[in-house]
């Protein structure tokens, strides 16, 4: 993996992080212009910050996700994880790191972006959701088994879609995250991505944000390993259903 490849993924992941948890903050932060805009604002939110991070990823093959990673590389019909990029152990890791340094920036832009709304916010699950989800109902179990549904909804068709030619690229997976959030967010608030949710939970313990009470640690698990599963799933099967592919 080159450094610009490296970079562009980073990028591309702080992009995505920076729009989906700054949709986040303006909906549940108190006194901003979208407070209460409700749900579906932020499945598009969370939407557009994929189509933008994708654009801007394009040298790394765009995954912004250790997921899809994941997914590109137990694929035998994907013969690399990006444009150049072979299938190694430390390719993989590169992508990893790369998405979790800007799952951690782009966290702590949107904190930056509105650091007066997280002090006038009184609610400390209000200041954590801005940075990592948390379930409805609490179940480990049942939690972990939405995000393995979700993150394999995202990984199978996402796969599927370069092995078509409808050449809707970035706007596709925008749509595709949007309806994964519209349908499957409810329980969990969706992670399907474990850079998207450690990152931010990271950058939520380390930060000095006033009356923000804990990072809910014990959860911390159920939307890293749930995706993780998702992803393999996800790029498991669909190869009963593509044809053979180069990423990027």
């Amino acid at each position: 993996m080159s450094l610009e490849a490296f970079v562009a993924e980073m990028f591309g992941t702080m992009l995505l992080l920076l729009l989906g948890t700054g949709v986040v903050a303006n909906v549940a932060l108190a006194g901003t212009k979208g407070n209460n805009g409700g749900f579906l604002m932020v499945n598009f939110g969370w939407g557009l910050g994929v189509f933008a991070g994708v654009y801007v990823a394009a040298l790394s093959g765009a995954h912004l996700n250790p997921a899809v990673t994941v997914g590109l590389l137990v694929n035998s019909d994907v013969a690399t994880l990006g444009p150049d990029i072979d299938k190694t152990f430390m390719n993989v890791l590169l992508y990893f790191a790369a998405q979790l340094i800007g799952a951690m920036l782009g966290a702590f832009l949107c904190w930056l972006s509105y650091k007066q709304h997280f002090d006038a916010e009184p609610d400390p699950a209000n200041k954590l959701g801005v940075f990592s989800t948390g379930p409805a109902i609490r179940s480990n179990a049942w939690n972990l088994i939405t995000e393995i549904i979700g993150t394999f909804v995202l990984v199978f068709v996402v796969i599927s879609f370069a092995g078509t030619p409808s050449g809707l690229g970035p706007l596709a997976v925008a749509l595709l995250v949007v309806g994964i959030g519209a349908s499957l967010g409810g329980p969990t608030g969706y992670a399907i991505n474990p850079a998207r949710d450690l990152g931010p939970r990271i950058v939520h313990a380390l930060l000095p944000i006033k009356g923000k009470g804990g990072s809910d640690w014990g959860y911390s698990w159920v939307p890293v390993v749930g995706p993780l599963i998702g992803g393999v799933l996800g790029g498991l099967v669909a190869m009963l259903v593509t044809f053979p592919v180069v990423t990027g």
